[in-house]
C-alpha cells in the first residue's frame, strides 16, 4: 500500500468512508489499538474540515517506509487558511465550533504539515509512525 488510496469528499458519508479506510490501513500496518483509533479520528477530522471549510476535496492515505508509518492527506480548493498558527490553537474556530479539529489532529498524530494561503485551498498532511 505505498500508492495513495483516495476518497473524494463531497458529503458526510464520505467522511465516514475516509475514517474507515484509515482505520483499516492502520490495522493492516500493525498499529496498536489506541493508535488505530487515533488515526481514524484524525482522518475523520481532516475529511470533515475538507468538506466544511473547503467545500469538498480529497482525502488520501499511504503507507510510509523507513520508520514504518501512515500518511493522511487532505486537500481542497476552498478559501484556504488565513492564519495557520491561529487555526492550530486549541479552542479557535472560524465557524463557531469547538475548535479542536486541527489541534486534535496535531495531538493525535506524530507530524502535521499544513500548506495553505487565502484563496488557494489547503493541503494538510499528518503522519503517524510505528
Amino acid at each position: 500500500m505505498h500508492e495513495w488510496q483516495q476518497v473524494r469528499i463531497t458529503c458526510e458519508s464520505d467522511i465516514a468512508a475516509a475514517s474507515r479506510l484509515a482505520r483499516q490501513a492502520a490495522v493492516d500496518l500493525g498499529f496498536r489499538k489506541v493508535e488505530v483509533y487515533s488515526i481514524a479520528i484524525a482522518a475523520s477530522e481532516l475529511a470533515c474540515n475538507t468538506l466544511v471549510h473547503g467545500g469538498g476535496g480529497w482525502f488520501a492515505l499511504r503507507a510510509l517506509a523507513g520508520p514504518q508509518g501512515l500518511a493522511l492527506l487532505a486537500t481542497d480548493q476552498g478559501p484556504g487558511i488565513e492564519d495557520v498558527a491561529l487555526a492550530l490553537r486549541e479552542g479557535y474556530s472560524s465557524i463557531g465550533s469547538l475548535g479542536c479539529g486541527l489541534s486534535g489532529v496535531q495531538r493525535l498524530m506524530d507530524q502535521l504539515d499544513i500548506v495553505s494561503s487565502p484563496g488557494r485551498g489547503a493541503r494538510i498532511q499528518a503522519c503517524k509512525w510505528r
